[in-house]
């Protein structure tokens, strides 16, 4: 049973006219699915209501049709149509006892309305504010049309109570909702009463949530989600401001919902952010009123929850990433599970599925987004099947998730490792400088499977396919990872570029292995980076730190260009710059020669030459399949060696980010033994319904 010191977490606590059961509470997260995967979206709620959270919420619902963010993919409530819907998610919710909410906004000056084309609404006449400039402009709401948005908002909440929500967020947060457009004055430059003072451009939200309160306030509970400081300058809603906001409409919501300024501050990567980094900005805020706090911070320890609660930093303990990683978290804290809970490692793979409108992933758990598409519980493993024995050869991410998996399966599972270290390219990685988070990747695998007596692990084990064949196991699963390419063939190059063997070139994985010098003082180094994700900024920073003047190349016009994704672009030009790092946008590497690396325009074509002593490949990666080519050529052998299968995964069948791997790792587990589906879909979808014609 669970430790004392976390009973605090389990107090149950009012929400207006609602009982939260406990401290949990998943603040509104997006998933990739939105109102194309409404069932996916609604199992993957239900499976956290399963797992114990005390509050959980629906991600951002556009409430009206004049302000959307297409080609984002979130959850919308511009109709009755729309009610069926998010009925299905409320009802999941509430299976075991959560409070189920929805997140309403109207998105203003961040909505270009793609799809409806109406013009977008805001406080003032402003640029449309979006993660790709879109050259579109809002119009100032005038007194009318504010009336109009006050009435859709209470429309939106009649659904939304119709839909079986308990409790309506209103989004005034990240920069992306109406309610915070009209509290900064950075977006708010009206001369009537909704601006100038911090009263007047308050009005909105107060008869907002007056409005509300009157249409549906006896059963539904109101929140209101602020951000806690826009770190803009003079112009923004500053952390002062809004203490000054709490304060003045301290009674105002039945609960203060608290995030930090942009998302890329308030959800920004464990490289750049610790636990609880919003701690002094939320501290203090809850003496201001009566009603309960919740706040985030990228909440993992059950230990450092507890003393926020305690210390009277907050009220409730807000996760969006802890809680896909492991929506069993609250579970295992009251079932005195600590060890068992799997930690958000703070990548931000999750948010890509938004970023990417797509499907959302999870490098902890492959089971994210599966729940209803696939039937995959975070917890629980279908029947082994037939077979008893899998080998399985590399223990790098695909390798140990794998053998987890198989493990709880029921099978007997021999994990054969080249090296004397558990992790793969994630022992490696974990080492780089704001990458240490990563390593519980390992850590949870590694704890895992060393509870279980049906798995025994072979270091120093180098296989060869002889050695294979000879073991008599009837399934082998090669997960023998990929390794950095020398030779600059990627997105520029899809050949080897030209490279004289005068010069010296490192890849990430020399780096990694320090086969560079420690001290390269008064060295120039080049970093080519045609990778685009995080390790072309992350082999700049070693350089910088080993000594060397760095020049980073990459032929896209950001630094780290896919992290734009992860939210943590911005931060790392920072960071870069910060350490001197020379940044040349928009050129690649035509050739390299001794001494000197050839650049080309990504446009133009036009070469410029950069004087050098060594060079950092940063390209594509090569999968290390021999193994695998072996076993395959020798197929007509494994009948007689006892072999039914032999299936290459991770890294080894085709290089991708770690989440991919712990995916494939999963999917192999859970589809060994089971029919053959042939063509058929592996997973399920939603197809839409066509009206009448």
């Amino acid at each position: 049973m669970r430790d004392s010191k976390y009973d605090i977490l389990f107090e149950p606590l009012a929400i207006g006219p609602h009982i939260a059961k406990n401290r949990f509470y998943q603040v509104p997260h997006c998933n990739g699915g939105g109102y194309r995967d409404p069932s996916a979206a609604a199992a993957m709620r239900g499976i956290k209501s399963e797992g114990g959270w005390g509050v959980i919420f629906t991600e951002q619902t556009e409430m009206h049709h004049t302000s959307e963010i297409t080609p984002f993919i979130e959850l919308r409530l511009w109709e009755d149509k729309d009610i069926p819907g998010l009925r299905r998610m409320s009802d999941a919710m509430k299976v075991h006892g959560a409070l189920a909410g929805i997140q309403l906004a109207y998105s203003g000056i961040n909505g270009p309305n793609f799809y409806t084309k109406e013009v977008p609404l805001a406080p003032s006449a402003l640029p449309i504010r979006t993660f790709t400039n879109d050259p579109v402009q809002a119009r100032a709401l005038d007194r009318g049309e504010i009336r109009d948005l006050r009435r859709w908002f209470v429309n939106a909440a009649r659904r939304s109570k119709i839909a079986g929500f308990d409790l309506i967020c209103l989004y005034g947060a990240h920069g992306f909702g109406i309610f915070q457009h009209f509290l900064s004055r950075a977006t708010n430059q009206r001369t009537d009463e909704y601006g100038g003072s911090l009263e007047n451009r308050s009005r909105f939200a107060r008869e907002v949530i007056a409005d509300i309160r009157e249409a549906v306030g006896d059963t539904t509970a109101i929140t209101l989600r602020v951000s806690l400081d826009e770190t803009i300058g003079e112009l923004g809603f500053s952390n002062a401001e809004v203490r000054e906001f709490v304060e003045m409409n301290a009674d105002l919501p039945d609960l203060w919902d608290l995030a930090h300024g942009a998302w890329e501050d308030c959800s920004g990567p464990s490289r750049f952010k610790e636990e609880g980094a919003q701690e002094l900005l939320v501290k203090g805020i809850r003496e201001l009123s009566s009603k309960p706090v919740v706040g985030v911070g990228r909440f993992t320890s059950p230990d450092v929850m507890a003393r926020m609660i305690r210390q009277g930093v907050l009220d409730f303990i807000g996760c969006a990433r802890p809680s896909i990683a492991d929506p069993f978290l609250p579970k295992k804290v009251e079932e005195g599970r600590i060890e068992d809970i799997r930690e958000c490692i703070g990548c931000n793979i999750c948010i890509t599925g938004d970023m990417t409108m797509s499907i959302s992933r999870c490098t902890q758990n492959p089971t994210f987004m599966e729940e209803w598409r696939k039937g995959w519980h975070p917890e629980r493993m279908n029947d082994k099947g037939d077979s008893r024995t899998v080998l399985v050869v590399g223990a790098g991410p695909a390798g140990l998730e794998a053998t987890r998996a198989l493990a709880l399966r029921g099978y007997d599972v021999t994990l054969a490792e080249a090296t004397t270290t558990l992790g793969g390219r994630v022992a490696r990685e974990r080492l780089l400088p704001g990458l240490s988070a990563w390593g519980r990747v390992v850590d949870y695998r590694q704890y895992q499977i060393a509870q279980r007596t049906n798995v025994e692990t072979y270091f120093d084990s180098r296989l060869t396919a002889d050695d294979v064949l000879g073991f008599g196991f009837e399934h082998v699963a090669i997960a023998t990872g990929s390794h950095w390419r020398r030779d600059g063939v990627a997105r520029q190059h899809v050949v080897p570029m030209p490279i004289d063997p005068a010069m010296t070139v490192w890849t990430p994985d020399d780096v990694m292995a320090r086969r560079h010098p420690d001290n390269l003082a008064g060295k120039t180094v080049v970093v080519y980076d045609d990778d685009h994700y995080y390790m072309g900024g992350i082999m700049a920073e070693v350089m910088v730190k080993a000594g060397a003047k760095v020049i980073l190349v990459t032929s896209s016009a950001y630094v780290s260009d896919w992290t734009r994704n992860t939210l943590e672009q911005g931060a790392i030009h920072v960071r870069l710059d910060d350490l001197g790092v020379d940044i040349r946008l928009n050129r690649g590497v035509a050739a390299i020669r001794a001494g000197e690396v050839e650049t080309s325009c990504t446009y133009t074509g036009k070469r410029k030459t950069i004087g050098c002593d060594a060079v950092v490949m940063v390209a594509s990666r090569l999968s290390d399949d021999a193994l695998y080519a072996s076993l395959l050529a020798r197929q007509s052998d494994w009948a007689d060696a006892g072999i039914k299968s032999v299936k290459i995964i991770g890294d080894a069948a085709a290089p991708a980010p770690i989440a991919w791997a712990t995916y494939a790792g999963h999917r192999y587990a859970r589809e060994l033994d089971m029919p053959d589906i042939g063509d058929a879909l592996p997973f399920r979808r939603e197809v839409t319904q066509l009206e009448p014609a």
